[in-house]
């Protein structure tokens, strides 16, 4: 078949494939020759350094059993992590902080203390990879193994993970905040912290642009707070920073970080003078706030402590707190935390005259008698209940309110309670019962249970305990208000037992 190109085009290309083909030969050779001589060189051949990463980022994941992880742990491999977390080389302290950042992930068995000697050399690395990936690293290995919690990475790692907390790098300094916290655990390791000083470097965090350096900073701090002999230290930087920060930090809008200040200011508001801090820094304000949001338990918590020292609860009445506090108590009613705070609250701001005055406006009385109806609660809760209860209703003021408002179920309900095995919890209720003023509105509701709280009574005056009889005795004196009621005392055998009693009082005297 003829060619398509005339005889001058078929030399001209017979001439450039024969070039070409020359050029790929000598190409070809050249790639060969520069390779051979890279091979020769130590860079391209196997060290202990590549062996060591190679084994622990590749073998570890698909070891299960303790004995072959065990292994890899000798005096070879940690040699040469040493090698590498030493070298001025960063790729290579990379390398050496990527595989602590494999073993925190799979490792099975806790770190060999020899093994924490290349992370402390990590954590001084001036690589912002290197500092953040040693981080995650003690934070993984820290939540698996408190015991890792020991002398050596206490004394040898809290400075420099300090300092990495100060890091212009939100990476390295999330990591490094994230891992002090989890060294606040014990009063040791928050011993050896504070002397580190750790408070002056954790209390700036709080105002962080981060939210979750502030989230760590504030749980740290709350970890501290909680060994009284640190409060000074943290209440040495001027100005109340702290509270400040705190109360700030109450303030945001993420909800878990305005939480965690609120239980950091409880745990600090055990202690009285820092109370009255609080107090003069208007506390109130930002607690109204959060018992608005979706998780009020923090809020209720540091208001129970607050209000349980007198001189805070004028102001407290005064800015309202029982009247943010009903609407929780009638819409979870089922909320044992919420419920049994209010109920402090309620008793502590109740025990003056303006307090009584605020639990009657707030409709909170109401709402703790809907908490009694709550089939969810347990008994430790209902115990709360029907002592706050009882304890109100030694205001003749609040006494007439409950009177006034209790219905039937809730009157059922006290009745039930009375039968309980718990005996503090059946005494609650009968002492509630007792106080009832007898209304015909509250005869009506109480006629029903006649013959139960009858037997309750009788069960009572057989106890040995002698509140129990005087319970019983000043039931019966409220209850035989109701004609009714004293016809059944007298077919009753309640008669014979409390001569019983009052014989064995009077051989007592």
């Amino acid at each position: 078949m003829a060619s398509r190109f005339c005889e001058r085009c078929s030399r001209l290309l017979k001439q450039i494939t024969t070039w070409l083909l020359r050029v790929c030969r000598e190409v070809e050779q050249k790639v060969r020759e520069v390779f051979r001589e890279l091979c020769e060189c130590g860079c391209f051949r196997s060290t202990p350094e590549k062996d060591v990463f190679r084994r622990m980022t590749q073998e570890l994941a698909p070891v299960q059993l303790l004995d072959a992880q065990t292994q890899l742990f000798n005096r070879e491999n940690l040699q040469a992590l040493n090698r590498l977390a030493n070298s001025e080389n960063t790729e290579e302290q990379r390398m050496a902080a990527l595989c602590y950042l494999h073993l925190s992930l799979h490792l099975k068995i806790s770190l060999p203390d020899d093994f924490l000697e290349p992370v402390m050399t990590l954590l001084l690395s001036h690589d912002l990879d290197v500092q953040k990936t040693i981080c995650l690293s003690l934070v993984n290995l820290l939540v698996k193994n408190k015991e890792l919690k020991r002398e050596a990475l206490l004394v040898d790692g809290v400075r420099p993970l300090l300092a990495l907390a100060k890091s212009y790098s939100s990476g390295v300094q999330r990591n490094a905040t994230w891992a002090l916290l989890h060294l606040t655990q014990s009063g040791c390791s928050t011993r050896i912290m504070c002397q580190a000083g750790a408070i002056p470097v954790l209390v700036p965090l709080l105002q962080s642009s981060d939210s979750e350096v502030q989230f760590y900073s504030c749980s740290a701090l709350c970890n501290i707070a909680a060994f009284q002999e640190h409060h000074s230290k943290l209440l040495s930087i001027g100005g109340h920073f702290l509270l400040k920060s705190l109360l700030t930090l109450m303030s945001s809008s993420v909800e878990r970080n305005s939480s965690q200040a609120c239980k950091c200011l409880q745990t600090l508001s055990h202690n009285v003078a820092i109370q009255e801090q609080l107090m003069e820094l208007d506390c109130v304000l930002p607690l109204k706030v959060l018992m608005k949001s979706s998780s009020p338990e923090p809020a209720l918590s540091l208001l129970s402590v607050l209000s349980a020292h007198p001189p805070n609860n004028f102001v407290l009445v005064s800015e309202g707190i029982l009247d943010e506090m009903a609407p929780l108590l009638h819409h979870n009613r089922s909320s044992p935390v919420i419920v049994t705070r209010c109920c402090e609250i309620m008793a502590s701001l109740g025990s003056s005259s303006i307090g009584q005055q605020a639990v009657l406006e707030s409709q909170c009385l109401s709402g703790l008698l809907e908490a009694l109806q709550s089939p969810a609660q347990s008994d430790e809760t209902l115990l709360h209940v029907t002592s706050y209860l009882n304890q109100l209703m030694t205001s003749d003021v609040l006494k007439s309110s409950v009177s006034a408002e209790i219905t039937s179920d809730q009157v059922w309900r006290l009745v039930e309670l009375s039968g309980q095995r718990n005996p503090q919890l059946s005494y609650n209720s009968v002492a509630i019962i007792s106080k009832l003023e007898m209304t015909d509105e509250n005869v009506l509701l109480l006629k029903p249970h006649h013959s139960s709280v009858l037997d309750r009574l009788i069960l009572f005056l057989r106890e040995e305990d002698v509140k129990f009889h005087h319970l019983a005795m000043v039931a019966i004196a409220n209850l035989k208000k109701d004609e009714e009621f004293l016809l059944l005392l007298g077919k009753s055998e309640i008669k014979e037992q409390l001569k019983k009693v009052l014989g064995q009082r009077t051989h007592q005297l």
